[in-house]
This record gives C-alpha cells, structure tokens and sequence, in this order.
C-alpha cells in the first residue's frame, strides 16, 4: 500500500506519525516529499547513499532568430515569458516546463536548457528505505521535484509518503495516486479550520482517509464533533505528554521509548490494509 500522512495545518505532527508508524512496519519504504523543509530525517537518521541533481527544462531564446511575434508570451499561461519592442525576457522561476512555447514560436527561435531545482537523497535508516528531496532555497515550484521523489516508488514495499502542509499544488502532487490519507490534526480551531480543507481535497480525489488526533487534551471537542458529524474514522489519538515531546526534542521516535506505540501503530496498518488494501 501507498500511504500518505497530511494534515492541512503546519505543525500537528504529520511527520511525527509518519515516522512512527514507518518504525512500526516491516518492509517499508519512506519518501519525504516535504521538499521545501524535509526533517523526518532528524528522526529516522538515514545512512545516504546516493546523491543526484534534478533538473527541469526552461526555454532558451534565440535571439538572433526571434521576431518579436509574442505567440510564446500569448500561449504561456504563467506569465513566464515576456515580449518587449526589442527584447525577450524569460522568468525561469515562473516557468512550468510544459514545451509549449516551443510548439507555438514559428520562428523556431526557443530551445530548452536544464536548470537545477533541488536534490535528491537516497539511503536507509535500519531496515527502511529512505527517500527525500531538498528544493534549491527561494526556488518557488516544488512538483516537480515531488515528483521526482515519487518517481522512486516500490510497489513491493509499503510506501510511507510525509506530505507537505497545507491543500495546494505540492499536496495534490504528493498525495496523487496514495492507497489511503492519514489525516493528522491537532483539536484546536486553526486545526478543525484546515482539517476541513484537507477533507474536502481527499472527497475530491476520492482518496479513503481517516484522522489522527494529536495532542489531544490541549484544546476541544469541536474536532470530534466535526468527524461524528461527517462519519470520519478517528483511527488514533496520541495524548500531550510532556515526555513525547521531551523525545521530539531530542529527535527520538517516541515509539522506540514508550511502551505500546509500535503495537498501536501497527494494529492501525493492520486495519488500513484490511480496509482498503489493493485499492485505489
């Protein structure tokens, strides 16, 4: 199976449940698509073993060739490509790698050359095979190089994948084509807020899912409430203990310390596959 662990809001703890939960299976291969701030490595400690450069391609304009016509700046929906009287300008940033403006220029004045957008790692951390990539800092697209991280899936294994915050484009692009969603949320409004957003971003994709209360006792019951209402499987609640995030502090899994976690990580894989194992 392919699960992704979400959340909506920043900060519940996807990547501590992701992490836990990976340390409670066998077989597992774990993918960090959290490109833009990557961190279930402080926790799981990997061994790299290899290193690699991704790349996308960006227009290049011949300038030599170009007549000024705009047909590339009139196709390109993400404003990537401006046409000036006596200039061409291309915002590579802005850029989304589609070829069009290749197609459309009758000049054949446009080429594409690489550009580097990030890195991928690979290694393992005891029995788990690791994957993450790292985005270049102030680089504004991360699909592509999710990617790119996805593109590393084995299907023999179960595949954990650490999903970025939020409902936009590096979400879809990471949860695109998982088994099952753990929802992770935490019970205050800011968590009930985007927890809605993530619920109706899942009912869209028509991706099965269920919710993890962390921290529980910090805030409300409006969380349940809302789950009752909706018919969402509350699948596990992990308590605010002083001890699990004196553990967090010092990048231990707390399943390794505490008594029972594995065991409850592992009943809630087993009621998953039973679930919705082999599905899509």
């Amino acid at each position: 199976m392919i699960i992704s662990i979400a959340s909506g809001k920043g900060g519940t703890g996807k990547t501590t449940v992701a992490v836990n939960l990976a340390l409670s299976l066998e077989n597992v291969q774990f993918l960090d698509c959290d490109v833009e701030a990557p961190n279930a490595h402080l926790f799981l400690h990997p061994k790299i073993e290899e290193k690699y450069p991704i790349r996308v391609p960006v227009p290049n304009i011949d300038k030599g060739r170009c007549d000024h016509c705009g047909k590339c700046a009139k196709f390109c929906e993400y404003n990537a490509i401006a046409v000036l009287p006596n200039d061409v300008m291309v915002f590579n940033e802005l850029c989304h790698s589609c070829g069009g403006c290749l197609l459309v220029c009758p000049k054949e004045a446009i080429t594409e050359i690489d550009r580097e957008i990030g890195i991928i790692e690979k290694g393992h951390a005891e029995d788990i095979e690791f994957i993450h990539g790292k985005l270049n800092i102030g680089e504004p697209m991360s699909p592509p190089l999710i990617a790119k991280v996805k593109e590393n899936i084995d299907g023999n294994k179960t595949v954990i994948i650490d999903v970025p915050p939020g409902t936009s484009c590096p979400v879809i692009e990471s949860i695109y084509g998982s088994d099952y969603c753990i929802l992770v949320t935490e019970p205050t409004p800011f968590g009930l807020h985007d927890l809605k957003l993530a619920v109706e971003v899942l009912r869209t994709l028509k991706i099965p899912f269920s919710v993890i209360i962390n921290q529980e006792g910090i805030g409300d019951e409006k969380v349940d409430e809302f789950c009752r209402k909706e018919k969402i499987p509350i699948a596990l609640s992990i308590p605010t203990s002083r001890k699990i995030a004196e553990l967090y502090s010092k990048g231990i899994p707390f399943s390794k310390e505490m008594d029972g976690w594995k065991e409850k990580f592992a009943a809630l894989y087993r009621d998953i596959s039973a679930a919705h194992g082999g599905t899509k």
